[in-house]
């Protein structure tokens, strides 16, 4: 019997907060720049002047937003450099297409929240350790380590 309940926990997997971390940047930031972000930057000055402009900013500069977001955002998270910053933008960048653009509907926004979710989450667990702002050390809020005091 215990043996199934390993099995069925997947106990035989490795446990790493920060692999699982550095999957979840990989995966959100490869994909948010391969299927949204390129193709606004090979297109954008056809794209900018009849682009979406919920803030009121412009559509040209609502667009430089969003490319900038989905391209410079996106390569920064799956480094792991600026981590936060990165996750920050692209949250704010999805939550505004979901809740502005899509009205916070589900059946037409579906994608946009759930990079919503995990950019907010990424935002909220920092980068990890296997990021280059880590140093291999894990995120900025971790406690530090006690230095051992000088001997005179």
């Amino acid at each position: 019997m215990k043996s199934l309940r390993t099995f069925l926990n997947l106990e035989f997997l490795p446990q790493s907060q920060d692999f699982g971390l550095f999957l979840l940047r990989a995966a959100l930031g490869l994909s948010m720049l391969w299927l949204h972000g390129r193709d606004k930057l090979m297109k954008f000055s056809s794209l900018a002047a009849g682009f979406p402009d919920p803030l009121h900013l412009g559509s040209r500069a609502s667009a430089g937003l969003i490319v900038f977001a989905e391209v410079a955002c996106a390569v920064l998270l799956v480094l792991g450099f600026m981590t936060r910053f990165a996750a920050a933008g692209l949250a704010i960048a999805m939550g505004v297409a979901f809740f502005i653009i899509h009205k916070g509907r589900f059946s037409e926004g579906e994608m946009a929240f759930l990079y919503f979710a995990g950019f907010v989450a990424v935002l909220v667990a920092g980068p990890g350790k296997f990021a280059l702002e880590g140093k291999g050390g894990g995120s900025k809020g971790s406690a530090p380590k006690p230095s051992k005091p000088r001997e005179k």
